[in-house]
């Protein structure tokens, strides 16, 4: 593996990181910055280091660093939002991938946040309910960490497309993207 590979997927392992303290709290969850930073990582650095990124940071987080949105450690995985985390990292494969389709940039991006979700709801209800006890119902979680997220998602994937769009032509001319 190249240097700057490894460069751009720190960097985007600390933009993710970034992203998490971006917050604020709302409903389930927070919203944060964490899936720009995902969606952004899988548009510039391809499948393969993109989601690679989005493996580091949630590992360093695991491993105790306090880079989630409310902390850090093993522990971390009994979280309702955990199921969020671990879906960065096929949502920025997923970016990657259909990328290297050719898809439009913006639908790699909605089809990445569809596997974050994918990931993050069934989590979520999971930890709600077996964990905490919670008689919540699948409806509810997805309209508490879903539906109420997805105004702001939308403009998470405009904003990461635009900026992509803008700079990923410059990186690749200095050879700077994998």
């Amino acid at each position: 593996m190249k240097l700057k590979h490894l460069i751009l997927c720190a960097l985007f392992a600390a933009l993710t990181a970034v992203g998490a303290f971006l917050k604020v709290p709302f409903a389930l969850s927070a919203i944060t910055l964490q899936f720009f930073f995902t969606a952004m990582a899988g548009a510039l650095l391809g499948k393969k280091y993109g989601s690679l990124s989005q493996l580091v940071y949630v590992l360093l987080g695991l491993c105790g660093l306090p880079i989630f949105t409310m902390g850090g450690g093993l522990s971390y995985v009994l979280q309702p939002s955990f199921g969020f985390l671990l879906g960065l990292i096929p949502a920025a494969w997923i970016i990657g991938w259909l990328q290297e389709k050719r898809a439009p940039l913006w639908m790699a991006m909605v089809c990445g946040l569809a596997a974050l979700y994918a990931f993050g709801l069934p989590y979520m209800w999971t930890i709600l309910n077996l964990y905490f006890g919670r008689a919540t119902s699948f409806g509810a979680v997805i309209k508490g960490g879903m539906l109420v997220y997805l105004p702001g998602d939308g403009v998470k994937i405009a904003a990461a497309a635009i900026i992509c769009r803008k700079i990923k032509p410059r990186l690749a001319s200095a050879s700077i993207l994998p």
